[in-house]
């Protein structure tokens, strides 16, 4: 696994999950995610050729994802339950992955210049 392919696998999930969430509740702040990962489906490229520039700004946009999740999705969901808590569960743990798979390129990245 690289960086690359998590960070496909976490905005195909951000995509899927943000339009199942809308469906489910037709609230347009439920397309926040489809935003975000049809965002970092762009910089995909530019994260496969290590352009530096594309992997910092998709690093940013998984982290500020990231943070709306835990800090503003997640309490309102454990308070409901149900399956939107799961939607919010899997988008947390697809980003929290994609961010571990970052840091480890970055590392090695950093390692491979010295």
């Amino acid at each position: 696994m690289n960086s690359t392919k998590a960070n496909l696998i976490n905005s195909v999930c951000l995509i899927a999950i943000g339009l199942w969430g809308y469906l489910e509740v037709t609230s347009p702040t439920a397309l926040i995610p489809v935003g975000f990962g049809a965002a970092l489906i762009l910089c995909s490229s530019g994260v496969r050729k290590e352009n530096k520039v594309v992997a910092h700004i998709a690093v940013l946009l998984t982290l500020l994802i990231l943070i709306a999740l835990v800090g503003m999705r997640l309490p309102k969901s454990l308070n409901q339950g149900g399956l939107g808590l799961l939607r919010v569960l899997l988008m947390i743990g697809t980003s929290t992955f994609s961010m571990v798979y970052f840091v480890k390129s970055f590392i090695a990245n950093r390692k491979a210049r010295k």
